[in-house]
């Protein structure tokens, strides 16, 4: 075992984010802000073999949980090989799909060991999926949803939540959480990126939300780790959970051990720091990548890459400097 990933801070980094694929099936707007959007050549993504190779280097270090994004991970035609490869590392496994495809994979899920799923949905009224997405998979995506839960599996449905866009929605998303143990909410508030056309009036903050909820139920908060993204709440009486991503104005940037690799295998210590390091071109070439990794987490800044405020003008600038969020990796 290598010595294991620290920042100056003295935060210690065992989560790590593998971008399969910066393509998707769906259009959401906050995320591949462009119908026409020109994607990654393949030859610039990092293949299944490169993939273990680099995965296990970073087991080697002390990552203990690995997920795989996109873009959509499941539109990768190699992505079974992958789940297959990953799953025989001594670390859990998990992924954040949209389930459209996720049927196709139930079998080699298990086999891999992923016990859990995080799914994207942003709506529960099929009209306004169509709109947000730009696609029409609103009844495939709630039919796997209910085969995910059917297999075994705990579901955790993301919900990035936009002022007059889905706010109203609130509380019907927390009502999916009362009979179904294995059935999990995160709220997740809007955040900039490249393109997406983001502001602070756009935000439900986490008081929103919380303030929300309230009116219509009683809810009690649930412990956490000091790593947790989301501050977890259970309604009283109910059987599952909603969490709250307040990265805008609720950061949990004290506690971050996440490691993000894009599927161009670029090395990003923070979902919003600007800098990256290559380290594909590097494995390629047979270099040792481990001293790169190391020293790109020494430069690690303690909150947000660095950049100030949100509601700061010129920040906000720098926030939409980054990639856009489908090229980075949920």
């Amino acid at each position: 075992m290598s010595s294991p990933i620290t920042d100056t801070f003295g935060r210690t980094h065992t989560y790590l984010r593998i971008s399969l694929t910066d393509k998707c099936n769906l259009r959401c707007s906050y995320c591949m802000p462009q119908e026409d959007m020109q994607f990654m050549p393949s030859q610039w993504l990092m293949q299944a073999d490169e993939i273990a190779f680099l995965a296990k280097t970073f087991v080697n270090m002390g990552v203990s949980k690995i997920r795989l994004t996109g873009g959509e991970p499941l539109v990768r035609k190699d992505v079974g090989k992958i789940i297959e490869d990953l799953g025989e590392l001594p670390t859990s496994l998990t992924l954040t799909t949209n389930a459209v495809f996720v049927d196709q994979f139930i079998d080699q899920l298990k086999k891999a060991g992923v016990e859990s799923l995080n799914v994207s949905l942003d709506t529960l009224q099929e009209e306004r999926f169509k709109t947000i997405t730009r696609r029409d998979h609103f009844s495939r995506t709630l039919s796997h949803i209910r085969l995910l839960l059917q297999e075994g599996f705990t579901v955790k449905i993301n919900m990035v939540v936009m002022k007059g866009v889905n706010d109203d929605e609130i509380n019907d998303f927390v009502k999916l959480t009362l009979d179904e143990s294995r059935l999990h909410v995160r709220f997740i508030e809007f955040m900039p990126f490249n393109g997406n056309k983001w502001d602070m009036s756009k935000i439900v903050s986490y008081a929103d939300l919380i303030h929300n909820i309230s009116t219509l139920y009683r809810f009690d908060r649930l412990p956490g780790e000091a790593q947790d993204t989301a501050h977890r709440f259970q309604v009283q009486g109910g059987k599952g959970s909603f969490g709250i991503i307040g990265t805008v104005t609720h950061p949990f940037c004290s506690g971050c051990n996440r490691i993000r690799l894009t599927a161009d295998g670029k090395l990003k210590n923070c979902l919003f720091d600007t800098s990256e390091v290559d380290l594909l071109t590097p494995l390629r070439r047979g270099d040792d990548v481990a001293p790169m990794i190391y020293n790109h987490f020494q430069r690690k800044h303690f909150a947000h890459g660095g950049h100030g405020d949100f509601t700061d003008k010129n920040a906000k600038t720098e926030y939409e400097s980054n990639r856009k969020m489908i090229a980075i990796g949920g």
